[in-house]
């Protein structure tokens, strides 16, 4: 009995002890998280286009891009090798890159002042066309001794209400940046999103336009009125009219009486 005590004593010790490393362990680990907060970036929309730019008539909407898990992500993503997908640390988007993206076009197609309305669905536009992007590339890659940013959308023009695809393109820009600063990488997608932009709203206004025009001459074309088979044809100029048939009068047989 006069060794069990001492001996528990120390057990409790090293359990206080364990307790105490363990609290003083997690402080730390809140330390590091509770840090400064990441550098929040945004990118800048397109508002410079082509005199020629169609003026068209007709609403857009533009869906939310769908995009790959790996970039759905308010995170910067960097590709550190073909097999290596990473993020920039404590530096993020001020969204997730495809609302990002899907408000910049929408501001794109705005300060391109050649369509009457567009807009996201949740304002209620009743839309001629349905703009459906899919951000297929949005990161930058380590290579060699810079960064190369990488931008690539696909796009499908769906012509409304028959949701019929009228035409589909992809875009892509990349862009460079030196390594080890990260203002330049942001810079460099600043570049290649806007130049994929600036192709989109051109497309998308030229190729909606086209379709429009022919879905136009389809509509007035079906009003227009059929002639009918039995309508009298009025002859040409250097057609005769017809002579008129009499009937024929028969001469009355003379009375033999008579």
């Amino acid at each position: 009995m006069k060794h069990v005590e001492p001996t528990r004593r120390a057990a409790l010790a090293l359990v206080a002890g364990a307790v105490a490393a363990a609290s003083s362990g997690c402080s730390s680990i809140l330390n590091v998280a509770a840090g400064d907060p990441p550098r929040l970036f945004r990118l800048s929309s397109k508002s410079t286009y082509p005199s020629d730019l169609p003026r068209v008539d007709w609403q857009l909407v533009v869906d939310v891009p769908s995009a790959p898990a790996s970039i759905n992500s308010n995170r910067i993503g960097l590709m550190e090798s073909p097999l290596r997908f990473n993020y920039f640390a404590k530096a993020n988007w001020v969204d997730r890159a495809p609302v990002m993206v899907q408000n910049l076009i929408i501001e794109s197609f705005d300060n391109s002042k050649a369509i009457i309305g567009v807009g996201p669905a949740s304002i209620g536009l009743r839309p001629n066309f349905v703009l459906q992007p899919e951000l297929r590339e949005f990161q930058a890659h380590s290579i060699d001794d810079h960064h190369e940013v990488q931008v690539v959308i696909n796009a499908r023009l769906v012509q409304m209400p028959e949701r019929k695809i009228v035409a589909v393109q992809q875009f892509g820009r990349n862009s460079t940046a030196p390594l080890g600063v990260l203002d330049p990488v942001i810079d460099a997608f600043d570049d290649a999103l806007g130049k994929v932009m600036k192709r989109l709203v051109i497309w998308t206004l030229s190729e909606g336009e086209k379709a429009w025009q022919a879905e136009l001459a389809a509509q007035k074309s079906a009003t227009r009125p059929t002639r009918s088979k039995s309508a009298r044809v009025a002859p040409s100029a250097n057609e005769a009219p017809a002579v008129p048939s009499r009937p024929i009068r028969r001469l009355a047989r003379p009375d033999s009486a008579g």
